[in-house]
């Protein structure tokens, strides 16, 4: 049968008109031209060509030895520029376009070729702590977003079967620990924090690999003043009569701390960023146990916020032992936010932020 199709052309003798006409056969058949393509710009758009203009007259005349010194140049000059041209103001994609320009002008400016960095908007270290029991098939993704940060990553393999040591050790120069027992959940937080150097903490686990692009919020959080930027999950939670008891807690837990714009979002989920401030007030145990940490952080006055937005909900591996209300992870996750209840109810009072002023208790012998 022949396809029923038509072209729109222009009629050089009727101005202002088009007419239809049948397409040429070709066996019997109709045939469409395809319209020809439009050429690809090779660099970007206008953002890309600033952000390569500006990094070319940002490349040093002589550039230090070592990647981890150029890289904290990189940083610098970008840093002054986002702060001088307000490129934070940026719709995200813009920003990236800007950032990567930024990057190839600063190296053809030296004469080199540009490595697949992403800069950072701060002149303040940064680290990344990865968390890995049995990631074997998703840690070197992992890590390789990472390397597109900072030089300083640590790796904390735990109880792992599989050869998530091997894999994290080849993919990149991070610092590899290696327990052959489970260290349990978010023990290798308090390890990786114990290491690490750096001004700005950046926690994330090796089961999903995140481009580097969305863990920058993270780390900008923090150089605008933030203590604590965590992981806006809000936009990818379900409706709240199908949420499960882990989200219910968080929610309950930030009301609880006078903190409700927080909503779900919570030091237990991760990406997550902690300045160097943050990690001095809390502790290096706290860590450990992530709902309790978020609560002395409010309750210490730490800035703490919403900075990233990233959805682990649904890319997250979803193991055996964290399915179901009964799970022992779940229990755990609940255990965990009732001590950070109690922390906060030893130090606020039983009522926490919510004082009873309507009753007058005391007429018949109670608190007053």
């Amino acid at each position: 049968m022949r396809q029923q199709q038509a072209m729109l052309v222009d009629n050089p003798a009727v101005r202002g008109r088009q007419i239809r006409m049948q397409p040429p056969e070709e066996n019997g058949q109709a045939t469409v031209s395809a319209a020809p393509a439009r050429k690809k710009r090779a660099h970007g758009g206008a953002a890309y060509r600033l952000g390569f203009r500006l990094g070319r007259k940002d490349a040093p005349l002589k550039p230090p030895d070592g990647g981890r010194g150029l890289r904290r140049l990189l940083n610098r000059g970008w840093s002054a520029r986002v702060k001088e041209r307000g490129l934070t103001g940026y719709p995200g994609g813009r920003y990236h376009e800007a950032a990567a320009g930024y990057v190839r002008g600063f190296f053809v400016g030296m004469n080199r070729p540009a490595p697949n960095w992403v800069p950072l908007p701060t002149e303040r270290t940064v680290a990344v702590i990865v968390s890995a029991k049995n990631e074997g098939r998703t840690i070197a993704a992992v890590l390789k977003e990472a390397s597109r940060l900072t030089d300083e990553i640590y790796v904390i393999v735990n109880g792992s079967v599989d050869n998530t040591f091997r894999k994290a050790r080849a993919a990149s120069r991070a610092i590899v620990l290696s327990y052959p027992q489970a260290l349990g959940h978010d023990v290798g937080r308090s390890v990786g924090a114990k290491l690490a150097k750096a001004d700005i903490l950046l926690f994330t686990n090796g089961d999903m690999p995140i481009p580097a692009k969305k863990l920058v919020p993270f780390i900008h959080g923090i150089e605008k003043g933030l203590d604590v930027a965590l992981n806006n999950v809000q936009p990818y939670l379900s409706r709240i009569d199908r949420q499960d008891s882990v989200t219910i807690m968080k929610q309950f837990l930030n009301t609880a701390l006078g903190r409700p714009d927080l909503k779900a979002c919570s030091l237990t989920a991760v990406p997550h960023a902690l300045s160097r401030r943050a990690i001095e007030t809390l502790g290096l145990e706290l860590l450990s146990v992530p709902p309790k940490a978020h609560a002395l952080a409010v309750l210490r006055k730490l800035r703490v916020g919403k900075a990233g937005q990233v959805n682990v909900i649904r890319g997250s591996k979803r193991r055996m032992l964290d399915r179901g209300r009964r799970s022992p992870v779940t229990s755990m996750i609940v255990g965990d936010h009732l001590e950070a209840l109690k922390l906060a109810g030893d130090q606020l009072g039983e009522r926490l932020v919510y004082p009873d002023v309507m009753r007058k208790r005391h007429y018949i012998g109670g608190d007053s």
